[in-house]
């Protein structure tokens, strides 16, 4: 019997498999955390800000009503939403909205039927936006 497969003493692994074992376990971790940070992603709805402003207020209200929800950039770090930035949107079921978009510089304007589907991302485009005072 080799004297490392004896019993009460502790095998030996070789130093590579070792590693390598250590960064197989790494990869693993990493994969699922990021199977995870993907699946949270894919659950939350977002706001895409394709105009060409920075948005500080952001609101829906069901189309054709003036029941505005609360400021949806107050979600974001900086409470600002920039071009090409994408924002969590929340408390807002699947549905056609109104938008209310008032910009870093102060103009204000409306989008109107906007869709939005829970779990998904939806845009708006300066070609959307109407009314701007």
């Amino acid at each position: 019997m080799p004297t490392d497969a004896m019993p009460g003493k502790p095998q030996r692994i070789h130093p590579f498999l070792s590693r390598m074992t250590g960064s197989a376990a790494l990869a693993l971790l990493a994969f699922v955390m990021t199977a995870q940070g993907d699946a949270d992603a894919a659950s939350r709805t977002r706001f895409w800000n394709l105009t060409t402003g920075t948005i500080k207020e952001f609101r829906l209200a069901p189309t054709g009503s003036t029941s505005f929800g609360k400021n949806q950039c107050e979600n974001d770090p900086d409470a600002a939403v920039d071009h090409d930035e994408r924002l969590d949107v929340t408390g807002v079921a699947s549905g056609r909205y109104d938008a209310k978009i008032v910009y870093a510089n102060g103009k204000a304007c409306m989008a109107h039927g906007v869709d939005v589907k829970e779990g998904k991302v939806f845009s708006i485009d300066d070609h959307d936006l109407i009314d701007c005072k």
